[in-house]
């Protein structure tokens, strides 16, 4: 099955990091993971801004892969403080996705630039 790896997405920030944005495998695209970065860098805020700006970046990368919003079926979401953030986050997630895709949460005890939330998603079409 031949890979193809998505790199430079207009909108999407380029990373410091050595990564593709997604790598998409047949009907498959593995979307990395996304912070509330800006060409200007970080910008802090709510939980739910952060996550609304990782998300649409995600987004905007399913997009360039040729995926959309519904093509996506999982859903990860690494916080900061988990307890806190996670209704905020929720009532995102419920506004973004009918049917909802699977997902996993999970408290990290730091994420880069100091952010609270980094979602990263897998898309797969039929």
């Amino acid at each position: 099955m031949a890979k193809r790896f998505i790199g430079a997405v207009e909108g999407v920030p380029a990373s410091p990091s050595p990564i593709s944005n997604a790598v998409v495998c047949g009907n498959t695209c593995h979307i990395s993971g996304q912070l509330a970065v800006y060409d200007d860098g970080y910008r802090p805020g709510s939980a739910r801004e952060e996550a609304e700006r990782a998300f649409g970046l995600v987004f905007l990368i399913a997009s360039a892969a040729g995926f959309d919003r519904s093509d996506i079926v999982y859903v990860d979401i690494a916080f900061t403080n988990l307890e806190q953030d996670l209704p905020e986050v929720n009532a995102l997630c419920r506004e973004l996705f009918a049917p909802f895709p699977a997902r996993t949460i999970y408290q990290a005890a730091a994420l880069p630039f100091g952010a609270k939330i980094k979602v990263q998603a897998i898309a797969q079409r039929d």
